[in-house]
């Protein structure tokens, strides 16, 4: 039972501390004033749920791709409900989700490697490792998040 309490007081940080960058990044974006709340709600709704699946078990990527998929569904709701476009709200909701740890190891491992003499294979393998998860994090979220859209407008076409 403490555990479930944990994990929810957890998951409920997660989801304030990202719905924060969320609104910020909307705000960079000029996403008008009464759809920041919803910006927010998607943002801590992915970030947390990608959050819950990396708890469960799951590699980043696929979590990170169920979690760019579920705030498609989301932002396709708000934005029929607003009559808004779909990607106001989704762009800035995932950026919270973009890998950039993974991306900075890359990056710190890679000059390192340039500025050594001799190859080293720990280093290498750094920058691969760490390039690749960064690629597969960002390709999960692009593709998890058109996936919906695609979906449903393909969908809709066709009734």
């Amino acid at each position: 039972m403490e555990q479930i309490i944990a994990l929810v007081f957890s998951l409920l940080n997660d989801a304030l501390f990202s719905a924060i960058p969320a609104v910020g990044f909307a705000m960079v974006f000029n996403v008008p004033k009464r759809f920041l709340p919803y910006c927010a709600l998607a943002g801590a709704i992915g970030h947390s749920s990608r959050t819950l699946l990396l708890y469960i078990g799951l590699p980043i990527e696929w979590a990170t791709f169920s979690a760019a998929a579920l705030v498609g569904l989301i932002t396709i709701g708000f934005a029929k409900r607003h009559l808004a476009p779909p990607l106001m709200y989704a762009v800035a909701a995932i950026i919270p989700m973009v890998p950039g740890t993974y991306a900075f190891n890359t990056v710190i491992a890679l000059v390192q490697l340039t500025a050594q003499s001799e190859n080293s294979p720990e280093l290498t393998f750094q920058v691969i490792s760490n390039g690749l998860k960064t690629v597969f994090i960002l390709g999960a979220l692009s593709v998890g998040l058109a996936m919906p859209g695609l979906l449903y407008f393909r969908s809709r076409s066709i009734i």
